[in-house]
């Protein structure tokens, strides 16, 4: 065929970008009806009595357990390949208890997006503070590395205690559901950037703010190097050596967890990172997840194992999940 012949080659599809509305008036069409009950349901939950929304967190745990098959599945497998030193009635014990936090998780969400102030601040113990107001002296921005744990919206809340950070959120397909999230962080939160905003990302942590940013999840193979997390090669996205150059901000680990017996919460922040970033993706990658995982083991329940998180494979390697029923 011919120059002459060939047919035209199709415009390549730009994909727009997603533009919702900031006013709820926007979203009254029968089409969100069910959106807004499930909202309702939410606020009543937040302001439940404790011991009564702490019961409905667990019931909702069991229920996942139980009727969240493919999840369970996921958590089984997670599991399974990061504790292989447990028998298999320990790891039985934990698939168990991570549902179940996953449903208290629920319920603390519920409270910090509609009755935060449920949160006292002596439920709150803060360790490192210092180190966080230390790295923010310095006038660079501070980065903040989490992971995602059961107490991940409520983090924001206890952060805020002591001071307001910038996070980032994924938007979600659903724009009442997303204009919720935004506001609702944004009553504990300094500001809140969808995650594919960077130029807003690096203008807040060159204006010396702390952006708090959870790589753990698997988010594909773009811009990412697999790195061992639990001993398994894991896809990490490799954005946090790139926010550091951007200010040379210091990166401290932040992590929050639920007390056992629910006696409260622990927000720990970590003196920075040393001899960070080192210009080698992998061994920096490496290094951020070993201390990811350390925080992580102490309480390892109350981490979102229900999540995907080896879902991308090295070249040749067979599939980890089964295909979505």
């Amino acid at each position: 065929m011919t120059n002459e012949t060939k047919p035209p080659r199709k415009p390549k599809r730009i994909k727009p970008k997603r533009v919702y509305s900031d006013k709820y008036s926007d979203h009254l069409e029968p089409r969100y009806w069910t959106t807004w009950l499930g909202l309702a349901c939410m606020v009543i939950i937040a302001h439940l009595p404790n011991r009564l929304s702490m019961a409905v967190g667990i019931l909702a745990g069991h229920l996942l357990y139980f009727f969240g098959h493919n999840r369970r599945r996921i958590t089984t497998i997670n599991i399974g390949l990061c504790f292989p030193e447990l028998s298999e009635p320990e790891q039985k014990k934990l698939i168990r208890q991570t549902t179940v936090d996953s449903g208290i998780g629920f319920v603390e969400m519920c409270i910090s997006w509609f009755n935060h102030t449920k949160i006292k601040p002596d439920m709150i113990e803060i360790q490192g503070d210092q180190n966080l107001y230390d790295a923010a002296g310095e006038g660079r921005g501070v980065i903040l590395v989490g992971a995602h744990y059961t107490t991940l919206d409520l983090g924001g809340l206890l952060m805020a205690q002591y001071r307001k950070v910038g996070v980032m959120y994924r938007a979600n397909k659903n724009p009442l559901f997303d204009l919720i999230v935004r506001n609702s962080r944004k009553k504990f939160c300094e500001t809140v950037i969808e995650r594919s905003d960077m130029r807003s990302v690096i203008r807040f942590i060159k204006g010396g703010g702390v952006m708090w940013y959870a790589p753990d999840q698997d988010y594909g193979p773009k811009q990412a190097v697999f790195a061992p997390f639990f001993g398994i090669e894991a896809a990490t996205i490799t954005v946090i050596p790139r926010l550091v150059k951007v200010n040379n901000s210091p990166v401290l680990i932040l992590s929050h967890h639920r007390k056992p017996n629910n006696g409260g919460y622990i927000v720990s922040i970590s003196e920075p990172v040393k001899d960070y970033p080192t210009g080698n993706d992998r061994a920096d990658a490496t290094r951020i997840n070993a201390l990811l995982e350390s925080e992580i083991r102490k309480y390892p329940e109350q981490y979102m194992w229900l999540h995907r998180k080896f879902k991308t494979r090295p070249e040749g390697e067979d599939r980890i999940y089964p295909k979505k029923r």
